[in-house]
């Protein structure tokens, strides 16, 4: 049964809009398979994305409810516990009375709590009768229609977790309270975004069912069109919509007809095959594109009114499935360095043989063999001197800026990501800090209301009420109170010392800044290939635990922020690879950019939890106010170590040998940062020591 065009006067008829056909086909998809798990639109402000998503909500049709229910159970399909026993309870032959209504378009404010989400206590039951009840939240409103979460990006991550599950599952289960509870919650889920704003972390992303990328029109006649029916819209809705009210029930009834349809839809086993394949060729994370995948091609297949997947549908669905889900190609083994050291040999006595080669055939040869070696007498006898501090500081300058001149690629060398691995499970220290924020690494107690509820406190104006607390203390006196509730009174008399207010934890990710020496001495033992797979596999566990992690690096005049704050690895991974090798050391540079860095995510959040990481041998041969370098890299390590808050710590790349000059253990000391040699570590005790010594460490 359509809804009827009273329904739909105040909505533009889905049928209108005018190039977004990609979008058309994603939102009638899920509508017919709402067990695809929603729709992410990607797009600019203005591209008719809510608008859309109204539109489709005026073209489901009316569902039959069981009467009085606030799940809006239908009478075919899964029950609430209530109306299961209201069934049970009925004669052989007899049904649950029922009534017909629209299907709802429930929108999701931002502020919403997880209370107001899932469902929480009845209070009045709860304290006017002494009865525990669910007083049923957003899911159970939105049961069999449209969920609509505009600028989804900026929910919090907990509430988008708990609107997958209750898409993908159908289900939602309440456990708080003292409350157990499931209801079924057939959403269709709908999530719109302006990348501008923004973007979803990666782990929800890929838990959205399809994605559309939406832009305005490029195309002059077009956008002419979309701005002629928007005005004739606007200026005579009821004219406009008797346009389109034909072409609107064409839609309506394709919609009905698909539903029957999609239960019999058969997907051919080359196709299935095929399907994992994209897959594969996608490098997606598990099995969930897999089954979306089919299930998209499935309801398109419905949608024209076919029993049989075609290779065009599973294309089709492989645009909205994958688009989204799409990664980089996991990095490859670095290689390895001694079969490169025996031919060296080899390579000297045919060296005849390589100057008669095209310059471009002769270029990696020296970068495997000869070039590490110049370029590490080259660094260490630049970096001697500004170390040393014997010569005044524009002579160095001078004979850095001739030997950079003489010699460029020499200098610069691009060493591969070592191999990534796996981080081992962390288990943190809670503190007493109240936070706010989300992730998965370390519990905290939260002043948000979401999160696991553990435990309350007394309260006498509190703004998360513990109602089960406050029943509790208040039950013991009763009798003191009064004898028996008069009809029409409260069940509990609650009085203001009775009231409780809850305490609840969750967990919180971390604030990662490496500062990584990019400078000629890296270069020497491969210790830059080390550090590049030490980074990357933080970066794997952060996109596990919601860390955010950022790289500066710094070498030559200066410092620059490779990768901003992200749990990104494909934007992490590329930006590592290209990360050349090579030039002076602007220590000072790159301290002072980590601090900056850190300082502003404190002033947008003092609860976070910073790090700073410094990768370096300490040394310093560039200025940053026209002092001595490395004077100046000792101030800013002074003013890192009197902000309480920052965790530090240093690792120390000095190569070994008979003259050692401990610039880096002194910088530690400077910072009140921990310290460690790196001829002591290989790239796994690296991360562990930094997830030991900085991230499970007591606070300075």
């Amino acid at each position: 049964m359509p809804n009827s065009q009273a329904a739909r006067s105040s909505v533009y008829p889905f049928s209108a809009l005018v190039g977004q056909e990609r979008l058309k086909r994603a939102l009638m998809a899920c509508a017919v398979c709402p067990q695809i798990g929603g729709v992410l639109v990607r797009g600019q402000k203005g591209t008719a994305k809510s608008t859309a998503v109204r539109a489709l909500a005026a073209l489901l049709p009316h569902i039959e409810v069981v009467r009085a229910c606030p799940f809006s159970c239908g009478p075919g399909g899964s029950l609430c516990p209530d109306c299961s026993a209201r069934s049970s309870g009925l004669a052989r032959g007899e049904t649950l009375p029922t009534d017909w209504r629209p299907a709802r378009l429930v929108d999701l404010p931002l502020g919403a709590t997880e209370d107001r989400v899932t469902g929480s206590l009845d209070l009045e039951a709860a304290i006017r009768f002494g009865r525990k009840a669910l007083e049923p939240g957003l899911l159970a409103r939105a049961h069999r229609g449209i969920l609509y979460v505009d600028e989804v990006n900026l929910l919090s991550d907990h509430l988008v977790d708990i609107l997958l599950d209750a898409a993908s599952l159908g289900v939602n289960i309440v456990e708080r309270e003292g409350i157990s509870f499931r209801h079924p919650a057939e959403v269709i889920l709908v999530g719109t975004m302006n990348p501008e704003e923004g973007e979803l972390r990666p782990q929800l992303l890929d838990r959205f069912g399809l994605c559309v990328e939406m832009a305005a029109p490029e195309d002059i006649d077009l956008r002419c069109e979309v701005l002629r029916r928007r005005e004739a819209f606007d200026s005579d809705p009821s004219e406009f919509l008797a346009q389109w009210i034909e072409t609107e029930r064409q839609t309506a009834r394709a919609l009905v007809e698909a539903r029957r349809a999609l239960p019999l839809v058969r997907m051919p086993a080359p196709l299935m095959a095929k399907s994992s394949e994209l897959c594969v060729e996608a490098c997606v994370a598990g099995h969930r594109a897999d089954l979306t995948l089919r299930r998209t091609a499935r309801a398109l297949a419905a949608l024209a009114q076919r029993e049989d997947v075609r290779q065009s549908d599973l294309d089709e669905a492989a645009e909205l499935v994958l688009l989204h889900r799409r990664r980089m190609p996991p990095p490859p083994a670095p290689p390895e360095q001694e079969p490169q050291e025996e031919q060296k040999p080899e390579e000297h006595e045919h060296e005849h043989e390589h100057q008669n080669q095209p310059e471009q055939e002769q270029q990696p040869e020296p970068q495997d063999g000869q070039q590490p070696q110049q370029q590490q007498a080259e660094a260490r006898a630049s970096e001697d001197e500004g170390e040393l501090e014997q010569s005044p500081e524009s002579n160095e300058t001078d004979e850095a800026d001739a030997e950079n001149q003489g010699r460029p690629l020499a200098l610069e060398t691009i060493f591969p990501v070592g191999a990534a691995f796996r981080v081992k499970p962390i288990v943190y220290k809670k503190d007493r800090v109240v936070r706010t924020g989300s992730g998965r690494r370390t519990r905290s107690r939260t002043s948000q209301k979401s999160g696991r509820y553990v435990k309350a406190r007394q309260n006498p104006a509190p703004t998360d009420l513990a109602l089960d607390a406050t029943l509790r203390a208040a039950a013991p006196h009763q009798r003191s109170r009064r004898e028996l509730p008069q009809p029409g009174e409260m069940a509990v008399l609650v009085q203001r010392s009775d009231l409780r207010q809850r305490v609840r934890e969750k967990r919180m990710g971390h604030f990662i800044i490496f500062v990584v020496d990019a400078s000629g001495s890296m270069g020497a033992g491969q210790r830059m290939v080390e550090t590049k797979g030490a980074v990357l596999s933080l970066l794997l566990d952060a996109y596990q635990k919601r860390d955010k992690v950022g790289l500066i690096a710094f070498r030559g005049q200066g410092a620059s922020v490779l990768l901003p704050p992200t749990s990104s690895v494909d934007l992490a991974y590329r930006l590592l690879e290209d990360l050349p090798t090579g030039g002076k050391t602007p220590l000072v540079h790159g301290l002072s950019l980590g601090h900056e860095l850190l300082l502003q995510q404190l002033r947008r959040d003092p609860t976070s939890f910073p790090v700073l990481v410094v990768i370096s041998d300490g040394k310093a041969n560039v200025s940053l106010a026209g002092g001595k370098p490395l004077a100046e890299a000792r101030l800013a390590a002074r003013a890192i170590a009197d902000d309480g808050r920052i965790r530090t710590l240093v690792v120390d790349v000095e190569k070994a040998g008979l003259i050692r000059f401990g610039l880096a253990q002194a910088l530690a000391a400077e910072m009140g940062a921990q310290y460690f040699r790196i001829e002591d570590l290989r790239a796994r005790d690296l991360v562990d020591v930094l997830r030991r010594e900085v991230l499970e460490g007591t606070p300075r």
